[in-house]
C-alpha cells in the first residue's frame, strides 16, 4: 500500500530529539543545587561517620509540631548517614503545664526546678510516660529505630541531692539530683544494635532512696562524656551564646573552655546549666559542644553538615592551656 498524507510513516512516528533536547537538559540541571549541598556535606559526613552524637532535646522544639517532626527527621538522617545519635530530653513546658493542671506551683531557683515529692511524681510521669513516648513515636515513623529508657534503667544514671546556690547561699530545691555516676552499658548496647536511644533525665538515688529530677542539660553532658561522644548538641530557645546581652544580639560562634569558664558568672540563670554542661563535656574529652537554636527547622543538620553552621561551639583549650 502506498502511503498517503493520512497514513503515518516511520519518520512520522520517530521522536524529534532536537526539539526535546533543551527541555531534557533543563530538567537534568534543576537538581544541581541539591548535588552541591550533598557535596558540601561530604567532608562533614566523613569526619563524623561512626561517631556518637548526644543531642539534648528541649525548648520550643518540644512543643511545636513542625519543629518536633523536623527534629525527628534530623536525628534519623544522622543515623542513616552513619552517625550514632543519642537523644536526652527534659520536658519543662509539659511538666509546668501538668503541675498547673494539678494546682501545684512551678518554682525555679538558680535555673533549676524546685522539685517536691509531689512534683517528682509528676516529673516522672510526664518525662517517661508522655514526652519520651511521643518522641520515640516520631522517630519510629521512619523505621524501627528508637528505644526509650530513663536514667533509672540499668542504673544508667545515679545521683545524690543537689543544692542550688542563690546569692551565695546554699538552698535545698527538693528532689533535684546531681549525677554521681553513669553506667552507659545499656545505651552502648542499643547503639551497637543500630538503635537510637532516647533517654529521660531521671536518675536513681545512689543509695536507693528514690529517684531524682536531673537537669537534662547536665544529664546530656554527663552521658556524652561517659560514651566518649564526638559532639554534644544542646537545643535551646536562643540563637546561641550572646556576646553582650541585652545590649547586643551578636552571637559568639566559637570559644574555648577557658573563655567560657570566664563568662559563666555573668550568664543569665537559664543559660548556666547549658553552658556548664558544654564546659563539662569538652573538659571530659568530648571534641565539641554546641548550643543551637531549636526554633530553626533542621538546625541540627545545618550545624553539623554545612560550612556556616549556626549557634555557639565550645572547644577544648589548646594543649598546654587551661
Amino acid at each position: 500500500m502506498t502511503a498517503t498524507n493520512d497514513t503515518p510513516t516511520a519518520a512520522d512516528a520517530a521522536p524529534a530529539p532536537a526539539d526535546d533536547a533543551p527541555n531534557t537538559v533543563t530538567r537534568r540541571h534543576t537538581a544541581l543545587p541539591k548535588a552541591r549541598i550533598l557535596v558540601e556535606a561530604l567532608p562533614w559526613l566523613t569526619r563524623h561517620h561512626g561517631k556518637t552524637v548526644v543531642i539534648k532535646f528541649g525548648g520550643n522544639a518540644m512543643v511545636d509540631e513542625e519543629l518536633k517532626a523536623a527534629f525527628a527527621q534530623d536525628v534519623v538522617f544522622l543515623h542513616h548517614a552513619g552517625l550514632r545519635p543519642v537523644v536526652v530530653h527534659g520536658g519543662g513546658p509539659q511538666i509546668s503545664a501538668q503541675l498547673d493542671r494539678l494546682g501545684l506551683e512551678s518554682e525555679f531557683k538558680a535555673g533549676l526546678r524546685v522539685t517536691t515529692p509531689e512534683a517528682m511524681e509528676v516529673v516522672r510521669m510526664v518525662l517517661a510516660g508522655q514526652v519520651q513516648r511521643e518522641l520515640v513515636g516520631l522517630l519510629n515513623r521512619h523505621g524501627p529505630l528508637a528505644v526509650g529508657l530513663t536514667g533509672e534503667d540499668a542504673h544508667l544514671m545515679s545521683a545524690t541531692r543537689h543544692y542550688a546556690r542563690v546569692d551565695g547561699e546554699r538552698v535545698d530545691i527538693g528532689r533535684v539530683g546531681e549525677i554521681t555516676d553513669i553506667d552507659p552499658g545499656a545505651v552502648q548496647a542499643l547503639l551497637d544494635d543500630g538503635r537510637i536511644p532516647v533517654v529521660s533525665s531521671i536518675a536513681r538515688s545512689a543509695d536507693d532512696a528514690g529517684v531524682f529530677n536531673v537537669n537534662a542539660d547536665t544529664a546530656a553532658a554527663a552521658l556524652a562524656v561517659a560514651l566518649g561522644a564526638e559532639t554534644l548538641m544542646v537545643l535551646t530557645d536562643v540563637e546561641g551564646l550572646y556576646a553582650d546581652w541585652p545590649h547586643s544580639d551578636d552571637v559568639i560562634s566559637r570559644l574555648t573552655a577557658s573563655e567560657l569558664e570566664t563568662l559563666l558568672p555573668e550568664l543569665a540563670s537559664g543559660m548556666v546549666p547549658k553552658m556548664e554542661g558544654c564546659l563539662h563535656a569538652v573538659r571530659g574529652g568530648v571534641t565539641t559542644a554546641r548550643v543551637i537554636d531549636g526554633r530553626v527547622q533542621h538546625s541540627i543538620l545545618l550545624e553539623i553538615f554545612t560550612d556556616e553552621g549556626i549557634g555557639t561551639m565550645v572547644v577544648p583549650d589548646p594543649e598546654g592551656e587551661s
